[in-house]
Order: structure tokens, then sequence, then C-alpha cells
């Protein structure tokens, strides 16, 4: 069987059996497959009326964490997203942003342990004439984290994390609620009949 060196590691050979992955090929087919059929789509553009040039965002906290990531998300989605409403540009209100942690279980001497993290956002989408878009809205979500006595430090990072997780998935929540009313609401194509003639 013929081998071959590696640049730089004199005593490691590759041999073909390294170089050919029929195993990798058959579990990717495998894991396409599988996603086709658990009816995995790729997400599809955000909608919003055409007339819109751009949305403002608007956070009571000028700092909001959860206004950044939708400025990201309108920004990749092909929106402008200007600090002042102009014509064309629509306003997404954040109206409220509100986090909590409720205690879940205790360990034997009383002391919490595990925690619910809450999060919850209100918002509301005005189009371009001041009209409503999309009518308030409430989100809200929510992960269990672990929080032993013992090791605050790590519990702590793992509580930030789970807080930037939860802003990711609000930001997308709240397009994929914006999107969802748009389309309920958008005309449909217009379609041609036959004539009664023909």
């Amino acid at each position: 069987m013929k081998t071959r060196r590696l640049a730089a590691d004199s005593g490691v050979v590759q041999t073909p059996s390294m170089t050919r992955r029929p195993f990798h090929l058959a579990l990717s087919a495998l894991l396409v497959l599988l996603l086709a059929g658990c009816g995995f789509h790729l997400r599809e553009p955000l909608t919003l009326p055409p007339d819109l040039s751009g949305v403002q965002i608007v956070a009571r906290d000028p700092y909001s964490p959860l206004a950044q990531a939708l400025t990201r998300s309108f920004e990749r989605a092909g929106f402008v997203v200007p600090e002042t409403r102009g014509p064309g540009v629509a306003l997404l209100r954040i109206l409220s942003e509100r986090w909590d942690s409720q205690p879940i279980s205790v360990d034997q001497f009383g002391r919490a342990q595990e925690f619910t993290l809450r999060y919850a956002a209100v918002f509301t989408l005005e189009g371009a004439d001041g009209g409503e878009l999309v009518p308030e809205q409430v989100i809200e979500l929510s992960r269990d984290y672990v929080s032993l006595p013992e090791n605050s430090t790590g519990s702590e990072s793992e509580r930030e994390m789970l807080s930037r997780e939860l802003q990711r998935e609000m930001a997308a929540a709240v397009l994929r609620r914006i999107d969802a009313v748009n389309r309920a609401v958008a005309p449909e194509p217009a379609t041609t009949t036959p004539s009664a003639g023909g």
C-alpha cells in the first residue's frame, strides 16, 4: 500500500483510506434527507411593505442590546436603519424590556440552585405614514440554568451567556412576528382567469 509523508511530520504517514471518506459523504447525504423530511426550510427574506425605504428603531434604553441586534438584522436583510425618521421610513418602537430570574429548585440546605431566566419585550411597528403596521406585541422567552451556591463565578458566566442567547433569539422572534403580520396583510399576486368564451 502506497503511503506519503505529511509535511513537517517525519513519523506520520497518510494512507489512501485517510484521504477518501465515504462515511462522511454518506453521513452528509443522510443529514440532507433527514432535514428535508422534517420540514426544514431556509428562511425567506423579511417581508415589509414595498413603499418602505428603511426602519428607524427606538428603544427606551439608548444602549439596548435588543435594538442593536435588530439594527444588525434589518441591515443584513437589506434595509436602511436611519437614526432619524424621514420619508418612507417605518418606526419600530421597543416599548419595554424586562428580565426576571426565579428559583425553581433548592438544595438540602434550602439554597436556590436552579433558576428560570425570563426575558420579555413589548414592541410595535408604525408605517411611514404613522399608521399601525404591527400592533403592540409581547414576546416572552425563558431558559433554565443551574447556579450552584459554591460556584458563583461559573454561574454568573452561564447566566451572561444565556442572556446574550436570549437577546439574539428575541431579535429573531421580533423579526418573525413582523414578517408574519406583513405576510398576512400583504395583497396576493394577481392571477389571470380564463375567459368564459375561451
